[in-house]
């Protein structure tokens, strides 16, 4: 397996445009190299992918994150809601944008988008990999996700309320989340009250009813040619042996590494392991292409 370099890589913060006028927050590390982009969990901002994106950086990879609209530091979509084909689109364009076709790292909703472009859009990715998601999942750990989103509407009134709350979210984490971080996850909006970072339009509007995009995301897979790593969580309630054999059975051709002690959140659970197998299967990518 590969280890991963921990040296300091430098990052710059652009925002991409979008015809609708919808502006992406976008960070890349590094400044050459085969290109991988990152795409985040529903309700997640780039900063989850911060220390992976910075290593492989380390490792002559150009690597970008940015936050999908409606999260982080992207734009919201006020005059109109939020589709599953804006989301998609985004990510397609982004990946077109890179001097070459890129590896797409994409956890949860990252990974059902960069699935779906991938179908839609082919050739647009050098190779997948997919972090705990497949083309269908189990409801019951969406629900307790979509749950925990909808509890705090009113907001925090500090930062140890919101560190309290996400201590209770994720009992299995031994340390809760540092201010600085924190900082990241909220956003005050004028009224003294800290609220999560992501448009709470995105539930209904995006999240609910997402079972309807099951058939089409199990094409997208059917029709995948590209390498394809599927990392998964052995604490997970999200995707189960079943989902992940039925994904195995829809691209005979991936490979799967399932990850003991991680939960759905397998980056904070285990980024090391992470960023390990990643690494490891960027280098098996270049391995056969140069042997071809």
């Amino acid at each position: 397996m590969a280890s991963v370099a921990e040296r300091p890589v430098q990052s710059t913060q652009t925002r991409f445009e979008r015809p609708d006028g919808i502006a992406l927050a976008v960070e890349t590390f590094g400044a050459g190299g085969a290109p991988v982009v990152f795409a985040h969990g529903f309700g997640q901002t780039r900063r989850a992918w911060t220390a992976a994106a910075a290593a492989l950086a380390g490792r002559a990879h150009r690597t970008l994150t940015y936050d999908a609209r409606g999260h982080g530091g992207s734009d919201w979509r006020a005059a109109a809601p939020y589709t599953w084909e804006q989301m998609r689109d985004d990510l397609a364009a982004i990946a077109r944008a890179q001097s070459a076709r890129p590896v797409l790292v994409g956890a949860s909703m990252g990974g059902l988008v960069g699935l779906g472009a991938e179908g839609a859009h082919a050739p647009l990715f050098r190779a997948l990999v997919l972090v705990d998601v497949t083309p269908r999942w189990e409801p019951r750990g969406v629900d307790r996700i979509l749950t925990f989103m909808r509890a705090h509407p009113d907001g925090f009134d500090s930062l140890d309320a919101a560190a309290a709350a996400i201590a209770a979210y994720l009992p299995h984490r031994r340390e809760r989340k540092s201010p600085d971080r924190l900082r990241g996850l909220l956003a005050d909006h004028g009224d003294g009250l800290l609220r999560w970072h992501w448009d709470p339009r995105l539930i209904d509007e995006l999240a609910h009813g997402s079972e309807s995009y099951q058939p089409l995301l199990i094409d997208a897979a059917r029709s995948v040619r590209i390498p394809t790593l599927l990392i998964s969580g052995g604490a997970s309630d999200v995707v189960s042996h079943a989902t992940i054999e039925e994904f195995l059975a829809l691209v005979p051709h991936a490979r799967h590494v399932r990850l003991a002690g991680a939960t759905h959140m397998i980056v904070g659970d285990d980024n090391a392991a992470f960023t390990r197998h990643v690494a490891g299967f960027l280098e098996e990518i270049e391995a056969q292409e140069s042997s071809q």
